[in-house]
């Protein structure tokens, strides 16, 4: 799964700055504090919260309030900082070269221009105050400058977002490879398995939304990137997973038939029920398998799967419905199927 190797450690490295960075601030706002530089210690202790909450934001359950949390700490920061914008205080006013790019790493592009302001307002409200002396000049320049580099920061990161898009081949949000490619990548998967003479099989997961009544969904748009690691974590390194809904997954497995799959379908799906247990989601989970038969191809191998987690789901889900053929009555013939673990 080279294709998830790139995200998976710009997750890692933002992990380890965030609990760096936030660690290191708060030691910072504690010296401060130590030292009665009272409103240093406040700014030091506003932007070691507004790391961490970005940071849980992005691994942690609660992401909507989470942001919420971060952005109304922003706010506040730029609220301490007034003050020493606007007096040119020595060894504070330099924490507001940092309040430009913490706003367009927050906010919605066109909020962080709204929000640049006011900020903008204090800076050339200082400049213009010739009581500071000569030094209000420099702080403006290195103001100013630093709105330029959050700027170009921003455009970068908007051109490579643009540039990158077509090639992407990961989910953002679940890590699973992007369904544009399924179809091709089943074709080639199926040919190598035909021309090597192995079995195969697919395993379609979904989410039992039906059984929940209403849907949860900032709960579970926390939790989809814990399901894709889980995921991740159960496969093999040649087996390959997919997001093809918004509450399903589609995994490959070569070299595996359909009784293996269902046993293997089984434990992933009894696995990812504890982890949404775990983090108090009374959802189940089903999971539909298809084994390659002579004259599959990528659609008629994908349709057995989906029917599978269909029957699995219509009779009340939190199971494993393996597919094997329809018969004429358009009922599947007796495949193997899992208990569920209610």
């Amino acid at each position: 799964m080279e294709s998830v190797m790139p995200n998976v450690a710009e997750t890692f490295l933002f992990s380890r700055f965030a609990r760096f960075a936030a660690t290191a601030l708060v030691l910072l706002a504690a010296f401060s504090l130590w030292q009665a530089a009272f409103a240093a210690a406040i700014a030091s202790a506003l932007c070691a919260g507004i790391v961490w909450s970005r940071y849980r934001a992005e691994v942690g359950r609660h992401r909507h309030a989470l942001l919420i949390t971060a952005r109304v700490l922003h706010l506040l920061f730029l609220a301490a900082l007034a003050p020493a914008i606007l007096t040119n205080a020595p060894g504070l006013s330099q924490w507001s070269y940092v309040y430009p790019l913490a706003t367009f790493g927050l906010w919605p592009l066109r909020w962080a221009a709204l929000l640049m302001v006011p900020y903008l307002a204090l800076v050339v409200a200082a400049g213009l105050d010739s009581d500071l002396g000569p030094d209000r000049h420099q702080f403006v320049a290195c103001g100013l400058l630093a709105v330029l580099l959050s700027t170009l920061f921003v455009f970068l990161r908007e051109y490579k977002s643009r540039q990158l898009a077509p090639l992407r081949r990961t989910d953002e949000l679940t890590q699973a490879a992007s369904r544009d490619y399924l179809s091709a990548d089943l074709h080639k998967e199926i040919q190598r398995s035909e021309r090597e003479g192995i079995e195969m099989a697919v395993i379609l997961i979904g989410l039992d939304i039906h059984r929940s009544g209403a849907l949860p969904e900032a709960d579970i748009r926390a939790i989809l990137p814990r399901i894709g690691r889980y995921l991740n974590s159960q496969l093999r390194d040649f087996d390959s997973y997919y997001r093809v809904a918004d509450l399903q997954f589609l995994a490959v497995l070569p070299g595996v038939n359909t009784a293996t799959a269902t046993s293997r379908a089984e434990v992933i799906r009894r696995g990812l029920r504890t982890l949404l247990e775990s983090h108090d989601l009374d959802l189940t989970v089903s999971a539909g398998v298809a084994g390659l038969n002579i004259g599959d191809d990528a659609e008629t191998l994908q349709q057995g799967a989906a029917r599978a987690l269909q029957r699995a789901q219509q009779q009340g889900g939190n199971r494993t419905q393996s597919f094997s053929a329809w018969s004429g009555a358009g009922e599947p013939d007796t495949g193997q199927e899992a208990p569920s673990d209610d």
